[in-house]
């Protein structure tokens, strides 16, 4: 598709496609460009109707129902912003999200209701069940200031509670441009949308898709095997996921012909180790693999071309369309390795009622900076090689000072993960009276490997990064966006 850099109102997606085009296909049916923009019309309708003022907060509690994914739109055309609540989370999860985003509307379904207490929905909130959403007319598309803003995505809450990102049209249609002109999607791509609505990326898929006047297919997945089922009766071209589903897609049968089906797979929300790249590539031959970097405070920060997979597994490439990508020294001065800077228009509004942690994390840019203006100082360490290609090193606040020696916790679960011996890894710095901190491995499997992972470490890696304890486990956690909850692991383990 062509890259229109002009910022428009996130809810004209619906006329971006032929009208007899199918936007989206589900268990319900079919729903055709022409019908997506007469429902969002209605919905939009129904909201505005009940005369609450411009910018009141609308939150949904759903699973991807048709309603959770017109939402998005409609909300913002009726003038209001969209609070989508990840449907995995429990009730005080839910309660904070409400309360904090001072949301005057709650759409859910009456089940989810039921599992909620008096007081979880403030004073004020007016609870709708998802059915009734539907006005007695259409509004038509919105007009207005592009920086407005649309929708607070609220985190995973994995570090403390969720705190929720201000997003503005323009952040969001920029961000669908972007991510629909790297990935090439056309309008015969056939997007498959297993990733949660309330995550930055999953919220995406539905706007990239539509932007390229292709079409998504929601789908609520138990096991893995529901995804391949899915690719198989929907004819799906892209998928996206996150490394804790890639283990578990890797584990599962996968008929041939309906691997071949797939033509783009797009990784978030954590590395690819370079055994999973290789696997990704043998069990899908025909896809082309998209490893990407982002942050829900600026979306999406990097892509690799999938052309460079295979010669730099590890790296998270370079700034996509609308961003500027700096890795600057603790001066704040350009460097080889450092601190992410990302700087544009895809950079979010800040933090929702928090202007505390949003001094913390939105600050001006570099003076190298060529945008300038407020930038979003992400904390993560990466660095980049002569070729401008970076590559994820760790957070800095997760970083293993051991004997006097600063350790990356990705690099020890990349060389972990390097031998076969477990899928999945995670490495931690515990507090030693020696050392200053110990290095700690949570792997997944029964630890039958143990001796042979160790025999093998001791060969590979200096003795400095040497893990000096295991601990084995059927499952790691997740956390709701699918992610390994590195948190609840730090917390259960210290």
């Amino acid at each position: 598709m062509a890259l229109d850099p002009a910022p428009h109102l996130i809810d004209a997606l619906p006329l971006r496609g032929a009208p007899d085009a199918i936007a989206l296909a589900d268990k319900v049916g079919m729903m055709r460009f022409a019908e997506l923009e007469a429902a969002v019309g209605s919905i939009a309708y129904g909201i505005a109707a009940r005369g609450w003022a411009p910018g009141e907060r609308v939150a949904s509690w759903l699973p991807k129902t048709r309603a959770a994914c017109l939402l998005p739109l409609a909300a913002p055309r009726a003038g209001m912003v969209h609070v989508p609540i990840n449907p995995v989370l429990k009730r005080a999860q839910v309660a904070h999200i409400l309360q904090d985003s001072g949301a005057r509307m709650l759409v859910t379904q009456a089940s989810r209701l039921a599992a909620l207490e008096p007081g979880d929905v403030p004073a004020g909130c007016t609870v709708v069940i998802e059915e009734e959403l539907a006005g007695s007319d259409a509004m038509p598309p919105a007009s207005g200031d592009p920086a407005a803003l649309a929708a607070i995505l609220y985190t995973s809450g994995s570090t403390g509670r969720p705190k929720g990102v201000m997003l503005s049209h323009a952040n969001l249609w920029l961000g669908a441009v972007s991510v629909a002109h790297y990935l090439k999607i056309a309008p015969q791509d056939r997007v498959l949308g297993v990733l949660p609505l309330s995550f930055d990326y999953g919220q995406n898929q539905l706007f990239s898709s539509w932007v390229a006047g292709a079409s998504i297919v929601p789908l609520d997945y138990l096991t893995a095997r529901d995804v391949v089922k899915a690719v198989e009766r929907f004819d799906i071209t892209t998928l996206a996921g996150v490394p804790p589903l890639w283990v578990q897609l890797l584990e599962t049968a996968w008929p041939a012909e309906t691997a071949a089906r797939l033509r783009r797979l797009t990784n978030s929300g954590g590395a690819l180790t370079p055994a999973m790249v290789r696997a990704l590539r043998q069990q899908f031959p025909a896809a082309e693999l998209f490893a990407m970097y982002g942050l829900t405070e600026a979306f999406r920060s990097t892509y690799l071309d999938p052309a460079l997979i295979d010669a730099h597994p590890d790296s998270i490439g370079r700034a996509i369309p609308f961003a500027e990508i700096l890795v600057v020294d603790a001066a704040g001065r350009r460097a080889s390795q450092g601190e992410l800077v990302h700087a544009g228009p895809l950079v979010a509004q800040g933090y929702w009622r928090d202007p505390e942690r949003t001094a913390l994390r939105f600050r001006p840019a570099p003076e190298s900076s060529a945008y300038g203006g407020i930038a979003v100082w992400s904390g993560d360490r990466v660095t980049e090689d002569a070729d401008g290609l970076l590559r994820f090193v760790g957070r800095e606040d997760e970083m293993i000072k051991s004997s006097g020696n600063r350790i990356s916790p990705t690099e020890i679960e990349e060389a972990v993960l390097a031998g076969g011996e477990t899928s999945e890894a995670a490495a931690f710095g515990i507090p030693d009276a020696r050392l200053g901190h110990a290095i700690l491995v949570v792997a997944r499997g029964d630890g039958s490997g143990e001796a042979a992972l160790r025999e093998r470490l001791r060969r590979e890696l200096p003795i400095f990064q040497q893990p000096a304890r295991y601990l084995w486990r059927e499952s790691l956690p997740r956390n709701a966006n699918g992610k390994l909850d590195r948190a609840a692991l730090k917390a259960e383990l210290l």
